[in-house]
């Protein structure tokens, strides 16, 4: 694999849930940090969550309680759940790898998702 493998996400209501998924190129357990930025039209590209080398998860304040990381080594998999969905969630995810501290950041193409009624 050369290339982020993302699925998931697409259309909830608001209070609903939904996940997204990335399959890194590379071990996943390899990664200083990977994780999740956002972004909708108009807006900066906001940071969402982070999956530390050290199993530190770290949430942006807006999402915190609501969405959360997870990891399935053997299918070099994470995973970022959520829940109780809000329309100021929408935007294009965007999973990212950061493979040593102060590294450049390595994207995915991005997965959209929508909050609805």
């Amino acid at each position: 694999q050369v290339q982020f493998v993302e699925s998931g996400g697409g259309l909830a209501q608001p209070g609903g849930s939904l996940n997204v998924s990335c399959v890194p190129p590379g071990i996943l357990s390899g990664f200083y940090a990977m994780g999740w930025y956002r972004q909708a039209p108009g807006k900066q590209r906001e940071w969402v969550a982070t999956w530390y080398s050290d199993g530190e998860r770290t949430y942006t304040d807006s999402v915190k309680g609501r969405f959360t990381i997870s990891r399935d080594n053997a299918k070099n998999t994470q995973y970022l759940q959520m829940e109780a969905l809000r329309p100021e969630d929408t935007g294009t995810y965007y999973c990212y790898t950061r493979h040593t501290i102060g590294a450049d950041y390595r994207w995915g193409e991005g997965i959209q998702v929508t909050v609805a009624s």
